[in-house]
């Protein structure tokens, strides 16, 4: 090289290196910056120029206040692929902020050592579903093979460990929970564990053991759990009655059958696990059994539920109903069954007359539950002398109208001898901030429930002697009785609670004009006349339900006991719009929402239950995958199997369902890797969805 050429070259190099170094003495300065932005920019750039000194500034940087930093410093490190950065690695994968656990464990992967795989592990069953997601990408990136499975496997093994640990040497509120725990699990090992429990000295352990049994499907409990029926402690008692029904043994249904006879507070839940059971001869013969001898509200539940299966046997009834002693279990057997026991009829009417006001009212209840248009005579004449029994007891004592405003000198706001009342400010305040409010929500296109404001006075009449009176408006609406849309539409404006929603009730089952009659009572302030009215208009079909889904937008607040009623009912076709609405709120309310546009497998809600699952605070995540799995389109796969990997065990396994329901076959290796899940519900739903024609009932419950 010449000499010339030779000084060139020198000076040029010269001159780089103090480019570059003024360039490094700049990011150095950056990592001093007050703005996280340009600290994390530095800690990049220096990543990049792979100085091996810079390891203590990323080391520094792991501890920064700002996510952005601790970020770019889990990169940096990983980067370096320094073994004695693997623990402070494995902190940021514990940090409070999602981004930085997953940079974290990418990070890990590339520093391909056992101690960087058994963080990634351990934090697999702590961490949340994005994190989880990356923590298998990570493992895939580590060349660990069936990394997923692994994963699972792990989490699978430290809850079990973590849970018998617990049942052998916890405190009692710890082994009760572990109890529980380990049923869940459906393990043989568990339920061998679980079984000299249901026996312990200490009640609540061995409740917790038997709810752990039912959890764990196991049959071979049956046997040990049956005999608990009999004992003294209601709580075990009940934890037996619904292991029980989980179990599906239909064995035992001789002995539920006894404690739903007993009348006791646990015979309810006998009924419902009665009802639950597979059908079967003995679970019929079981409820037709307790709808004629049972106490009267689980006679008519016992009723109800074999009304949609057609009914019980109609010769012991009419035997019942033919002899006096027995008359009463002769009626709450036919108010049960109502349609299906209308050949009765003619035997229920002649009660209708009886002196006896019990019996009565049971005759009522059971025409009222039959329908048939036939005892519309019978409860019209029942009408007439009820009303003229209770017109001296509701004699309007004050013939003129009510005031509507303050006489002069009584009104608490107004000013006093030309002084304002202390809480003139504050009632005025008060009345602004209501009339603020009265006014979003008419722009909302919504109707405030507002408490009645009374127009009469009566004498005081006791509640249970109208009860009477309003049984009988019920059945003029549920009998359509000739005038009965007239007659219910006076009572509709009652004074008296029971009256008004009798009222209201009997119009909502005289068809659409009774409908019309009857939706505006659901802004009463009454929550239970709201509820009782929503389901009456929900049980008369299309009619009832679209009035109901109607009044949805209206709703601010009480949108649960609507959709309550539709969930029970069904919704016609036309709510998809207003159910995606609620979904799109969020809340309770989404819950309830997801399930009935599942039901209505509405096609044109997929897209909005799609981006309400991307929300990571939704509370009805579970429904929303059902739901989606019950439209069946495939468009959702990807976002369903997504949830796969979700720390939440019932979303695990909703998400395998909904792919089943689908019949897709995405996530394939996941779902292969969660039939080693701790949960037995989850592995019984993966394998359900990797197996074409098979069933995914549990996990769906």
């Amino acid at each position: 090289m010449r000499p010339g050429v030779r000084s060139l070259f020198f000076v040029l190099s010269l001159g780089l290196a103090t480019a570059c170094q003024g360039n490094r003495d700049q990011l150095l300065a950056d990592l001093q910056s007050p703005r996280p932005e340009i600290r994390a920019q530095a800690v990049q750039a220096l990543a990049k120029q792979g100085n091996a000194d810079d390891l203590v500034l990323f080391t520094r940087a792991a501890k920064d206040m700002a996510s952005i930093v601790r970020g770019e410093a889990a990169e940096a490190l990983g980067g370096s692929q320094d073994p004695r950065v693997v623990d402070l690695l494995g902190e940021l994968l514990e940090d409070p902020d999602e981004s930085v656990q997953g940079r974290a464990a990418m990070a890990l992967s590339k520093i391909k050592n056992d101690k960087a795989k058994a963080y990634l592990t351990l934090q697999y069953s702590r961490r949340a579903r994005n994190t989880r997601q990356i923590i298998v990408q990570a493992l895939k990136s580590a060349n660990v093979p069936g990394a997923m499975a692994e994963a699972v496997a792990a989490e699978s093994k430290a809850i079990w460990d973590r849970n018998l640990t617990t049942l052998n040497e916890g405190s009692l509120p710890e082994r009760v929970g572990a109890a529980e725990e380990l049923g869940k699990s459906g393990r043989p090992e568990a339920v061998n564990r679980l079984l000299p429990l249901v026996r312990d000295s200490q009640v609540v352990l061995a409740a917790a053991a038997v709810r752990g049994l039912g959890d764990a499907g196991d049959r071979r409990a049956v046997s040990a759990i049956a005999p608990l029926l009999d004992e003294s402690f209601p709580q075990l008692r009940e934890a037996s009655i619904t292991a029980l029904s989980k179990l599906q043994d239909t064995t035992a249904v001789a002995r539920l059958q006894a404690v739903a006879l007993e009348k006791s507070v646990v015979s309810s839940l006998a009924i419902d696990s009665l009802a639950s059971m597979p059908r079967g001869p003995e679970t019929d013969a079981a409820l037709c059994t307790i709808s004629l001898e049972g106490a009267l509200a689980e006679s008519l539940v016992a009723g109800r539920t074999m009304r949609s299966r057609g009914g019980c046997p109609l010769e012991p009834i009419a035997e019942r109903l033919s002899r006096p002693a027995s008359i009463d279990s002769g009626l709450q057997a036919v108010a049960g069954l109502g349609p299906a026991a209308q050949p009765m009829l003619s035997r229920v009417l002649p009660v209708l007359t009886s002196a006896d006001a019990s019996q009565r009212m049971l005759a009522l209840e059971a025409v009222t539950a039959i329908g048939d248009p036939a005892a519309g005579p019978a409860v019209q004449k029942l009408y007439e002398q009820e009303l003229k029994a209770l017109e001296p007891l509701r004699q309007d004592w004050v013939p003129s109208p009510l005031p509507q405003v303050y006489a002069p000198g009584f009104d608490p706001s107004a000013p006093q001898d030309g002084k304002e009342p202390r809480n003139a400010k504050t009632a005025q305040l008060f009345d602004r901030v209501r009339s603020l409010n009265a006014q979003r929500a008419r722009d909302a296109g919504q109707v405030q429930v507002q408490p009645r404001v009374p127009s009469e006075l009566y004498d005081e009449v006791e509640p249970q002697r109208l009860e009477p009176l309003a049984a009988v408006l019920r059945a003029l609406g549920a009998v359509k009785a000739p005038g009965a849309l007239d007659v219910l539409k006076q009572h509709a404006g009652d004074p008296s609670l029971p009256l008004r929603s009798a009222a209201l009730i009997g119009l909502a089952r005289l068809g659409p004009e009774g409908v019309e009659a009857a939706k505006g009572g659901m802004f009463e302030s009454e929550r239970e006349l709201q509820k009782a009215l929503a389901l009456a208009l929900a049980e008369q079909g299309e009619a009832g339900q679209a009035a109901l889904v109607s009044l949805l937008p209206q709703f601010s607040s009480e949108k649960l006991v609507l959709l309550d009623a539709l969930s029970r009912f069904g919704a016609p076709a036309s709510a998809s719009p207003a159910l995606q609405e609620v979904v799109r709120g969020g809340g309770a309310e989404a819950v309830l929402a997801a399930h009935i546009l599942g039901k209505l497998q509405a096609k044109d809600a997929v897209d909005t239950l799609i981006k309400a699952l991307e929300d990571p605070s939704s509370v009805a995540r579970r429904e929303l995958l059902l739901a989606l799995g019950e439209i069946g389109d495939s468009r959702a796969a990807e976002g369903v199997a997504r949830n796969l990997y979700h720390d939440q065990p019932e979303v695990r396994a909703a998400a395998a369902v909904a792919l089943q329901r689908m019949g897709t076959s995405a996530q394939a290796e996941a779902l292969d890797a969660l039939k080693s899940d701790y949960y037995r519900r989850v592995r019984e739903a993966a394998s359900a969805a990797l197996t074409k024609g098979g069933t995914a009932t549990e996990g769906a419950r």
